[in-house]
């Protein structure tokens, strides 16, 4: 019995995509909901994704520090699988300080113009158009 090599290739293309269709599905609810087409709609469209995608992206940080953590205290007998730990670590930390840093300075910026955080922005318009 001789399986086929596209058969094959056709599976593990349909297993690839149903894992990557899982984490885009987080965002169906924001596109579902993405009914107008101005350009405050498309702002708050782009606002609304970020703001979901931001504690994913944080905890990928935080699960990739603690990775490297893993990798240092599990490798005591190597001297290179224990630099490479912690230069995981390093990167690790690197990546949350820069995403906390700029989510601070945003919100302080946020409140020295007057934009509360969550808070709308009235877009001006051309009047007439």
């Amino acid at each position: 019995m001789e399986i086929k090599k596209g058969r094959i290739t056709n599976i593990i293309k349909i297993k690839m995509m149903k894992k990557a269709l899982l984490p885009l599905s987080y965002l169906a609810p924001v596109l579902v909901f993405a009914q107008d087409s101005t350009v405050g709609g498309l702002l708050t469209l782009t606002g609304d994704i970020l703001n979901g995608l931001l504690p994913v992206v944080v905890g990928l940080a935080l699960l990739y520090f603690f990775w490297g953590l893993g990798k240092y205290i599990l490798s005591a007998g190597s001297e290179e699988k224990k630099e490479e730990g912690r230069n995981i670590m390093i990167w690790g930390v690197i990546s949350l300080f820069v995403m906390v840093s700029v989510w601070g300075i945003v919100g302080l910026l946020g409140e020295t113009v007057g934009i509360e955080q969550g808070g709308t922005v009235e877009i001006p318009v051309i009047p007439g158009l």
